[in-house]
């Protein structure tokens, strides 16, 4: 499966204080920096290939492409993903042709389905939601990090391939099934 998700510079604010009766000052400069982190899991050992690029555009899908390719070498790919443009654009088809990859499209507007967008949430709640990086790099290497430090059956249980309600539970055989 796969996903990206932009990481701002100016974080999410989740909680803050202020003295009751007054409220907290938030200060907008309207400049706003930010960097692209795409993920892909395999839904069978937890495997996670990360890549980062500066904006959303299908050239920065097509380098996660290639980096699937490498790293499954001449095996047989599906990747499951949403119907954004940059998985849309003839680019990225005829790349994933070439590559063999296979795309299996998710339903439109269901990031419940995607276990990669469900991963973002815990990155997003543990990385990126009230804290305030230099920059945007020091962001997404942050972003990064957590991900990579996660076991295969960590990331598999925080994007929800565990649960005994997973939708794809009885196409999907994980190294994991039997510790659950």
């Amino acid at each position: 499966m796969q996903d990206e998700t932009i990481l701002r510079l100016f974080p999410v604010l989740r909680r803050s204080w202020s003295e009751q009766g007054k409220q907290a000052p938030v200060h907008i400069s309207g400049r706003n920096a930010q960097q692209v982190l795409s993920c892909t899991i395999d839904l069978q050992t937890g495997r996670r290939l990360l890549v980062a690029h500066s904006t959303m555009t299908a050239a920065g899908f097509q380098t996660m492409l290639r980096r699937v390719r490498r790293a499954y070498g001449e095996r047989l790919v599906y990747m499951l993903l949403d119907s954004g443009g940059l998985h849309l654009a003839n680019a990225s088809r005829s790349l994933a042709e070439a590559l063999n990859i296979t795309f299996v499209w998710l339903p439109k507007q269901a990031p419940e389905l995607n276990c990669v967008d469900q991963l973002w949430r815990h990155v997003r709640a543990h990385i990126s939601a009230n804290r305030q990086y230099k920059t945007i790099p020091e962001h997404a290497h942050a972003a990064e990090a957590y991900v990579k430090t996660l076991s295969p059956r960590q990331t598999l249980l925080l994007a929800g391939v565990l649960s005994k309600n997973f939708w794809l539970k009885d196409k999907v055989e994980t190294n994991f099934c039997r510790l659950t």
